[in-house]
């Protein structure tokens, strides 16, 4: 469980970015460095922002921008892109169709995924197959959230191979047959302001997203500069804020990350509450292990625990299925 932290550190991964290809990059004294806050941050708090990560500010507001201008179409124009199980989960969610805990949120959404060819993952991955459906308006937004998710997708394999070697394998633990293929996942993210009466008739239960883990291995989210919405759980039960910082991701690690470290690297509970008079978007990409692996306790970090599994094996694909069939309204 995270430690009784009273705010989220900021790391500067520049270094790491620096000597990303470089199989001796944990000689580097700053490479060591953003290690060793890697290793605190997944340790005692489960979540992290990085700054110094490469990725063009223009885009990232770019993928902001295009996100509001879209959620604030007309209802008749956003549904044209409808999620539903023929499309794979993929497409458009309406404000109080996702559901956590049984409890209705208080969000819209696009959800997308990896593109899953038929019969590629046999029976288990038969949910998820088709491609991502994308609106015809904005003009740019498909051509911009490819490009968005390409980049973040790197950015994120090499955050990884920081997190390997803070938890004191290899550079390269979590690529081959775990994560050297990965599955990801983007949702695009509307919060209306629960200070709207009109919106609050809306099944509002108060919270824009209610208290959750992520389920994969690491989450970069590109959240609104001004409004403060997302909250993270510390061990006593506080709600810590997670305000937005510019130029930077909040990061934070998933389930899958949680068992193949043996419960060394713990992923926290968060939600989501938008209290402030605007309309908030949020676009958090999930960085997930390849779809048919079978996560497991590693043997090191077993060694570092007691020698005992302390969670039984999963098959990711299995998991992630499971959540996402049982995420919304029928």
């Amino acid at each position: 469980m995270a430690s009784d932290f009273k705010s989220i550190p900021i790391i500067d991964i520049s270094p790491l970015l620096d000597k990303r290809d470089d199989p001796r990059m944990a000689e580097d004294i700053g490479v060591l460095e953003v290690i060793r806050m890697l290793d605190h941050a997944c340790g005692e708090i489960g979540f992290f922002y990085v700054k110094g990560h490469g990725i063009c500010s223009s885009l990232i507001k770019d993928v902001r921008d295009v996100t509001r201008q879209f959620f604030h179409l007309p209802y008749e124009e956003k549904v044209k892109i409808k999620m539903c199980a023929m499309t794979g989960f993929r497409g458009y969610q309406r404000v109080g169709e996702n559901i956590t805990e049984g409890k209705l949120d208080m969000h819209e959404a696009i959800d997308c995924y990896r593109e899953v060819e038929h019969g590629v993952h046999g029976q288990l991955g038969k949910a998820l197959e088709g491609s991502n459906i994308w609106p015809d308006y904005p003009p740019n937004f498909k051509q911009l959230m490819e490009e968005y998710i390409i980049l973040l997708r790197d950015l994120s394999r090499t955050i990884m191979r920081g997190i390997a070697l803070a938890l004191g394998g290899s550079l390269y633990t979590f690529e081959g047959e775990r994560a050297g293929d990965p599955f990801w996942v983007l949702r695009i993210i509307g919060y209306p302001s629960l200070i709207d009466t009109e919106r609050s008739e809306l099944h509002d239960t108060g919270i824009g997203c209610g208290a959750h883990t992520d389920y994969g291995l690491l989450t970069l989210v590109n959240q609104d500069d001004d409004i403060s919405a997302l909250q993270v759980r510390n061990r006593s039960g506080e709600w810590i804020c997670a305000p937005p910082i510019p130029g930077t991701f909040v990061c934070n690690i998933g389930d899958m990350l949680k068992v193949w470290s043996n419960g060394l690297y713990e992923s926290t509970l968060h939600r989501v509450m938008n209290n402030s008079s605007k309309y908030r978007v949020s676009i958090p990409f999930f960085y997930e292990p390849n779809f048919d692996a079978v996560v497991e306790p590693l043997d090191f970090c077993k060694k570092k625990t007691g020698g005992i599994a302390k969670f039984e094996s999963v098959v990711y694909g299995k998991h992630l299925v499971q959540k996402v069939t049982t995420n919304f309204v029928d």
